[in-house]
């Protein structure tokens, strides 16, 4: 079944953030992701702490697991917690 990941952030670093942004469509494309939206938050009811939202595409939640555990992704997260304050939520289409 299909599955996402959800990513909320808010930029902390410009330069570290655009570092991170440049590598991770890369890896995306190595475990079979896709970017489905990026952009400014526009709220519309409640409360949420990030000023914009990624949401990346995969065919499984296994396959979401296996990127985000990938050594690939890994190494970019030095430069992620860095550049940006940022959480990662995986949902599956059922």
């Amino acid at each position: 079944m299909t599955a996402y990941v959800i990513v909320g952030a808010t930029p902390i670093n410009p330069e570290k953030q655009k570092a991170y942004a440049a590598d991770v469509p890369a890896t995306l494309k190595m475990y079979g992701g896709a970017l489905v939206a990026v952009g400014p938050v526009e709220q519309l009811h409640g409360e949420f702490d990030y000023l914009s939202q990624v949401i990346l595409k995969f065919a499984s939640k296994e396959d979401a697991k296996t990127w985000y555990n990938s050594p690939e992704y890994q190494a970019l997260i030095p430069n992620r917690d860095e550049g940006m304050n940022a959480q990662f939520q995986l949902i599956e289409y059922v």
